[in-house]
């Protein structure tokens, strides 16, 4: 297993635009969380700018998964992300 964060840029006016996929996407991370594959998430910035998850997943193969199944994503509120491999310490 290896440890990996999956960064996401929010468009500018996530705020007012995540309400009806708010729930969908929580329940998204809740469910990779309860299967031990996602440690934290959080958004970050006040106002939120973007977020960072991270994962403990086999391979990175697995967060591009959770990316396209990402109802912020589907709805065009990601307008990117990156993943970076974390060594942990």
């Amino acid at each position: 297993m290896a440890h990996y964060l999956l960064f996401y840029d929010y468009v500018e006016d996530i705020l007012e635009q995540r309400g009806p996929h708010r729930e969908a996407h929580l329940a998204l991370i809740r469910r990779w969380k309860e299967e031990g594959r996602i440690l934290m998430a959080g958004a970050v910035g006040d106002p939120p700018h973007g977020a960072a998850i991270a994962f403990r997943v086999d391979d990175s193969d697995a967060i591009g998964e959770f990316v396209a199944a990402d109802p912020y994503v589907r709805a065009g509120l990601v307008p990117a992300h990156r993943v970076e491999r974390w060594a942990v310490v």
